[in-house]
Formats: C-alpha cells, sequence, structure tokens
C-alpha cells in the first residue's frame, strides 16, 4: 500500500454539522463505556459524507470527541483507503477499478476520458467538480470494467459511457447507475440462463408438510 498523506492545503477548521453530530452520538451510544473509540470509522465516514473528505482539523475534532490521541484518528484515516484526505469534486468522485478483470475489458479507456476530461490521476478538475482516481477491485468483476462513482456503481462501462456521465453529472443531473448493457446486477446479457422455471419460486412445486400431531408438553 502506498504511503497516504493529508493534504499540504488545510482549512482553518471544522465543525460537525447538528445532523453529524447526532448521528456521530447515536454511533458512540451503540458501544459500552470507555469504548466510544469503536466508533471511529462510522464517525470518519459521516465527516466525508459532510465534508466530501477529511481533513486535518477533522480528524482532531474526532479525536477529542472520543476522547482518542489525534494520532490514533489520523492512523485509521490513513490505513483505510475509503477516506479521501484531500477535497474531492463536488459534483462526483470518480473511482475507476484498475484490477485485472476490469483492466482487460477497457479499464484504461475510462481512465483515459478521466484523464482527458478531469486530469491526471488525484487531481480536482480546474472547475472543482470532478475527482477521479484507480482504485483496487471493487468487488463487481462479472460487470467490468466498471467504477464507483460517489456512492454507486456504474457497469459495464464503454468510454463513451464514461463521457456521458460526466457530461450528466456536469449537467447537474443524475446518470442511471448499474449495468449499461442489457443485464439485471449479474446476470447474463439478455437475462438468466439458469433457475428460470417460475415454479423454482412460486411456491408451486413445493410439497405440502405435514403437521405434527399435538403434543402436550413435557413437564418435570
Amino acid at each position: 500500500m502506498s504511503v497516504r498523506r493529508l493534504a499540504k492545503v488545510q482549512p482553518a477548521s471544522f465543525a460537525f454539522s447538528k445532523e453529524t453530530r447526532a448521528k456521530a452520538d447515536w454511533w458512540i451510544a451503540k458501544y459500552p463505556a470507555g469504548r466510544q473509540q469503536s466508533a471511529v470509522i462510522p464517525i470518519l465516514w459521516l465527516v466525508q459524507k459532510q465534508e466530501g473528505w477529511v481533513s486535518e482539523p477533522a480528524i482532531r475534532a474526532i479525536a477529542d470527541l472520543l476522547d482518542m490521541p489525534y494520532i490514533r484518528v489520523l492512523e485509521v484515516a490513513t490505513f483505510y483507503t475509503m477516506f479521501m484526505l484531500e477535497p474531492v469534486g463536488s459534483a462526483a468522485l470518480i473511482q475507476v477499478c484498475g484490477t485485472t478483470p476490469c483492466m482487460l475489458r477497457g479499464a484504461g479507456d475510462l481512465m483515459k476520458v478521466c484523464k482527458d476530461r478531469i486530469g491526471p490521476k488525484q487531481t480536482l478538475s480546474p472547475d472543482g467538480k470532478f475527482y477521479w482516481e484507480e482504485v483496487e477491485c471493487l468487488g463487481a468483476c462479472v460487470n467490468a470494467p466498471m467504477a464507483m462513482i460517489n456512492d454507486y456503481y456504474f457497469e459495464d462501462l464503454t468510454a463513451s459511457d464514461m463521457n456521458q456521465i460526466i457530461d450528466d453529472f456536469a449537467a447537474g443531473k443524475t446518470p442511471e447507475r448499474g449495468p449499461r448493457v442489457d443485464r439485471i446486477n449479474s446476470a447474463p446479457e439478455g437475462g438468466p440462463l439458469t433457475l428460470t422455471d417460475p415454479k423454482l419460486y412460486d411456491g408451486s412445486a413445493a410439497k405440502p408438510i405435514k403437521k405434527l400431531p399435538n403434543t402436550e408438553p413435557v413437564t418435570a
């Protein structure tokens, strides 16, 4: 794993929003007294959803909230790659899978679109709307090549699809997520090829279960 560092330029301060603080307190309450530090990962995630990324002042605020040394929260934030350590696009954070199945299916073409439209890897676009990076396997190999954009998977992509997705986000639209071919989830193109008999699911093939005779409860 490459070394992950905080952004060179940091905001002067951080404050929990009312909603974020309420949800953070909800997470903390899940753990026994003295174990509130166990909530560090969900609270880091809440902060990222509020700000788009995790800043150094936010790390200090989380540490104070959980009564943790600052370095411990920093260790967690820098270890898990799901936490962004620099500002990301206001419209879209595009994470293109570059692991073998996606690369063999055209992930390089998707990355070229991102590079041409947004800039080099891990660079904010000039207008501040887009940020992209290459990531490791996102677990949707059947639907390669794919990318996670903000919180959702966009699958079976082509370079044309990626261009259109970027255009849609730039225009304030919400592009359709999921597969871009004729399939449901990870089923074959055109639909499922196995387990297609409706009797498997409508209960008509099930045999009736014989009821056991009533018995008196056993007492000591």
